[in-house]
């Protein structure tokens, strides 16, 4: 598989959307749907990757938080595509996204078991996030978008 990320442009796309970022990020813990769903959506920039069947595997989300940072937020992969290439085209796809509305800092919140991914990418960590579900340790994680980028390589995740 060569990830390519894209945004989503039909309704379809957006219901499969919400349901991969449900299903991934919130469903494990028992949340109902809506709990994968904020009043960001309408400004926020968002993307998917498809597998070779046009079958959404993976998400993620960029809104701006002041006039210098966004966050990215609510990314996931469909399991069985993980280590693929997915998540680094997302986060690729992101922060051209921010970087196109002038914006030169990012920040996320990582789970801990995903800190290791976004260092690769150039993010560091910069503090504690929050613990979602009383459960999920996050990371607070920071990236300079003026700095020089690791290579853009495909299917090094």
């Amino acid at each position: 598989m060569d990830p390519l990320a894209t945004a989503p442009r039909s309704p379809g796309d957006f219901a499969a959307y919400f349901e991969l970022r449900w299903r991934v990020l919130r469903a494990p813990w028992g949340e109902p749907p809506g709990a994968a769903f904020d009043e960001l959506e309408d400004e926020a920039d968002h993307a998917i990757v498809r597998n070779e069947e046009g079958r959404i595997v993976g998400v993620g989300r960029l809104h701006a938080v002041d006039d210098a940072s966004a966050q990215v937020r609510f990314m996931g992969v469909d399991e069985r595509y993980r280590s693929q290439g997915v998540g680094r085209a997302l986060l690729v796809y992101l922060e051209h996204a921010a970087m196109r509305r002038g914006l030169r800092r990012i920040v996320l919140n990582a789970r801990s078991n995903v800190v290791g991914f976004y260092e690769k990418l150039g993010y560091r960590v910069v503090g504690d996030g929050p613990t979602f579900f009383h459960a999920v340790k996050h990371l607070r994680m920071e990236k300079d978008l003026s700095s020089p980028a690791p290579s853009s390589g495909q299917n090094h995740d």
